[in-house]
């Protein structure tokens, strides 16, 4: 696989399962044994699929942009920037507040065999706990 192609399966994923919130065609894109970095999400597709249920469900208009990707080999990185409206339970058992959200996450996905199967990421926690009135704006900069 070449890195382009590598960039397209993560583009195609990042509009048809995450803009498109199609969870439905997760397996198209996944490896069953995908492998998740991160503490809030169980590992595999199953894993996936379960935090992103609530995910939806809580931030019912979430869309991530693509603000730039990288490929390096196997390894495709996203810098991208997630928005939308914290309507509903389930985003880091927080309830819902009715904030607007808007904030930066680096992922990055190992592509096997034409699809994912491992992802890292980091999100900017502070703007999110900030956005939901969680911890109190950071006044240092004022």
């Amino acid at each position: 696989m070449t890195a382009e192609r590598n960039k397209q399966i993560v583009r195609d994923f990042y509009e048809e399962v995450l803009c498109g919130q199609n969870l439905d065609i997760v397996d198209r894109y996944m490896h069953e044994d995908y492998i998740q970095h991160n503490p809030y999400a169980a590992q595999g597709r199953a894993g996936f699929i379960e935090f992103h249920i609530a995910f939806f469900s809580s931030i019912p208009d979430a869309r991530p942009t693509i603000n730039m990707m990288v490929a390096e080999g196997d390894l495709v990185f996203v810098y991208g920037t997630y928005t939308g409206t914290h309507k509903g339970k389930g985003f880091l058992d927080l309830p819902p507040t009715g904030n607007r959200m808007h904030y930066d996450v680096v992922d990055m996905f190992r592509i096997r065999d034409g699809k994912l199967c491992e992802h890292w990421d980091v999100a900017d926690t502070r703007a999110i706990f900030t956005q939901l009135g969680v911890i109190p704006p950071d006044k240092s900069n004022s």
